[in-house]
């Protein structure tokens, strides 16, 4: 019997995918290597512990945790189906990751639930990512804390995506993001806090990003990002989806977590932009970000197509409402949501 079980532990280990068991308390029995490389977490850190104990904190798109109420996991358990879902995993590191998940329950001989599957796989484009993070290293155009496109790299990109829109009519906006309170982490918890807390929040932007959408470091607390293939209308969904993650991305420092948030404007690039008034005015309504209160999106209005610059403030997003404007084509032909 012991021999059979390290047979199937080995194939497990090998299997690309994280994988984890758990009992019908949901507490952790089994733990593979790519669930280590995925997550983090050793597997001496999480046996004989629940799941749901500030490891991997499951949440959805709108930032509300799983774990005690839409968990897969008890879901399956409960049931005995088989159960899917989509979800953003917890790194030890701080950072917010996509994964798909697949969860199936676990029968005794006699046909009884004792727990249940759960399979884990990495949505983040990782590959992609190590590829283009080695082009920008040979080509000096990588952030060296962040390991993120660095703003020479952003600057090349953004001359290159305006000269897009003016030849082929290709829409595209520019996000900036700035860390809130960013000084006081510094302050309180020292610059080595500062900088993990910079590597967590440019991890959760860039790994949630799409393979052909460029996040990058414009320095100090500062990020931006250039975002293909958008509307007026599907701006805001977009960029308030980043600045969730992010509020649902912590440090951990002995038994305290620093909660990190960031101010974010955003607007669609016009055909009489250059790279210098497009990025200013992403930059100004950060600020008004900033002064609404912080944790904040804003974002041009539809008029803005005519030169208009108003904005109006509600909780937690600043930005065009209900309106709709015109769908610009994509490279693809379609608005291509994230």
């Amino acid at each position: 019997m012991k021999k059979t079980e390290t047979f199937y532990e080995g194939i497990l280990d090998n299997l690309y995918d994280g994988i984890y068991f758990v009992d019908r308390n949901r507490k952790i029995t089994y733990w593979n290597k790519a669930a280590e490389r995925i997550a983090g977490f050793r597997r001496s850190e999480v046996l004989g512990a629940p799941c749901h104990n500030n490891i991997l904190n499951h949440i959805n798109d709108e930032g509300d945790p799983l774990c005690q109420r839409e968990c897969p996991l008890m879901k399956c358990i409960e049931t005995g189906q088989p159960t899917e879902a989509e979800a953003y995993l917890h790194h030890k590191e701080g950072y917010r990751l996509p994964v798909s998940i697949r969860v199936t329950p676990i029968l005794d001989k006699d046909g009884n639930i004792i727990g249940a599957a759960e399979l884990f796989s990495d949505n983040s484009g990782k590959a992609l990512m190590l590829q283009r993070m080695e082009e920008l290293e040979t080509m000096a155009l990588i952030d060296p804390l962040t390991r993120m496109a660095n703003r020479r790299y952003i600057e090349m990109h953004l001359a290159n995506r305006l000269e897009e829109m003016h030849r082929y009519g290709w829409s595209f906006c520019v996000l900036f993001a700035d860390i809130d309170d960013f000084k006081k982490i510094n302050d309180t918890y020292g610059h080595d806090a500062g900088d993990k807390v910079l590597k967590i929040v440019g991890r959760t932007l860039s790994g949630n990003a799409r393979p052909f959408d460029i996040f990058g470091r414009w320095g100090g607390e500062e990020f931006v990002a250039v975002i293909e293939n958008v509307s007026y209308k599907s701006l805001p969904m977009i960029a308030n989806r980043f600045r969730l993650l992010v509020e649902n991305s912590y440090l951990s420092v002995g038994d305290e977590k620093i909660r990190v948030s960031v101010s974010v404007g955003a607007t669609v690039a016009r055909l009489d932009d250059t790279a210098e008034t497009l990025l200013r005015r992403a930059d100004q309504l950060m600020y008004k970000s900033k002064k609404a209160g912080k944790n904040r999106l804003t974002t041009d209005d539809p008029e803005a197509w005519e030169g208009l610059h108003t904005t109006r403030t509600e909780e937690g997003y600043t930005g065009p409402g209900t309106k709709t404007a015109r769908k610009p084509q994509g490279r693809k032909g379609k608005i291509a949501e994230l």
